[in-house]
């Protein structure tokens, strides 16, 4: 069977392609490399033995160029990435993150029907919770009431996706909502490589261990955690594309929509990051506090209970793994898929 992965040469695009490849699914990308390298996908074929993955470069609201690889190849899923991602951007530009992120959903879903493919897997975010909810975010929690809009398209990325199955019975859907993915596959080929200055907390560490920055900016320690630190419910990447195959082998026997949180059910502060990043790999990480960010919450994390119950899927990595293999991909590519 045959995965479209939109943006599949991006962080988690890449490592969820290797573990399509070993469980023995083909491959298909589409990503306008906004902020990944296509030498990304060029080292997962190596590490899946050579096989080959057809990349189209190209963006997903571009509809002749999805009408294109459908028409070349036989879709049988879809796993949808492609899609804006950093928080504080959002909020400064909303409508570059309302266009991108909601126009491209529904042009590839547009597409898809047209071609009698109606199973998608949505990479979808913790962000859809309302920030009122108690602690862990179980998928009855309340959602809405986002903080940002990075936030909200997600949130109607899945109302859209809702909506579809609704009308259509054929159509299988599966909203992943995602905590904090961190980490790197362990050959240390491929990882977390962001253009720009790093929006997620992991690959700043790492930048600034290297010495590519001088000093971590902490955002906030006022906040009401035990350190006063923002405290997330960090997943090592390689747990999270396991979720995703999980997730289509759920798909071919279920229609409708399903929900499943993707975490490991512990929160970590900014701070217990730091040191365990330290500890882990022997380094030094300079930080100073900064103000918060717009559109944070102190604390966020998952109940994978459901995942782990429906999916037969559980986190597996530990807090030392995830820093060890941030630390192993950073220093074998100092500037990330540049070297």
């Amino acid at each position: 069977m045959t995965v479209l992965v939109t943006g599949g040469s991006g962080y988690i695009g890449s490592h969820t392609c290797l573990e399509l490849l070993n469980a023995g699914y083909d491959v298909v990308v589409i990503d306008n490399l906004c902020n990944s390298s296509p030498k990304s996908l060029q080292r997962v074929e190596e590490l899946a033995g050579g096989k080959h993955i057809p990349f189209y470069q190209a963006d997903v609201r571009d509809r002749a160029a999805l009408t294109k690889i459908f028409e070349e190849h036989t879709i049988d899923f879809v796993i949808h990435f492609a899609g804006l991602k950093a928080v504080g951007e959002s909020v400064a530009k909303p409508l570059a993150y309302y266009d991108n992120n909601l126009n491209a959903t529904m042009t590839l879903c547009d597409v898809m029907g047209s071609h009698g493919c109606k199973r998608i897997v949505f990479s979808s975010s913790a962000t859809v919770y309302s920030g009122d909810n108690k602690m862990p975010l179980s998928e009855t929690s309340k959602t809405g009431n986002c903080t940002n809009p990075y936030g909200w398209t997600k949130y109607m990325g899945e109302q859209i996706l809702r909506d579809i199955a609704k009308a259509d019975p054929e159509w299988s859907v599966c909203n992943l909502r995602y905590f904090n993915p961190v980490g790197a596959h362990e050959s240390g080929l491929i990882g977390e490589d962001p253009k720009d200055i790093p929006n997620n907390l992991m690959p700043y560490i790492s930048q600034t261990a290297i010495g590519r920055r001088d000093h971590l900016s902490v955002f906030g320690n006022d906040y009401d955690t035990p350190d006063g630190t923002g405290v997330r419910d960090y997943i090592h990447v390689v747990d999270l594309a396991r979720g995703h195959v999980a997730a289509l082998s759920y798909l071919q026997d279920h229609k409708g929509e399903c929900i499943f949180n993707l975490g490991t059910g512990v929160g970590y502060s900014v701070l217990d990051m730091v040191h365990a990043f330290e500890t882990a790999n022997g380094v030094d990480v300079p930080y100073e506090i900064a103000p918060r960010r717009p559109g944070d919450l102190p604390t966020v994390y998952s109940s994978p209970e459901k995942s782990r119950q429906v999916l037969g899927w559980e986190a597996t990595y530990s807090l030392e793994d995830m820093c060890r293999d941030t630390w192993h991909w950073q220093s074998l590519n100092p500037n990330g898929y540049q070297d």
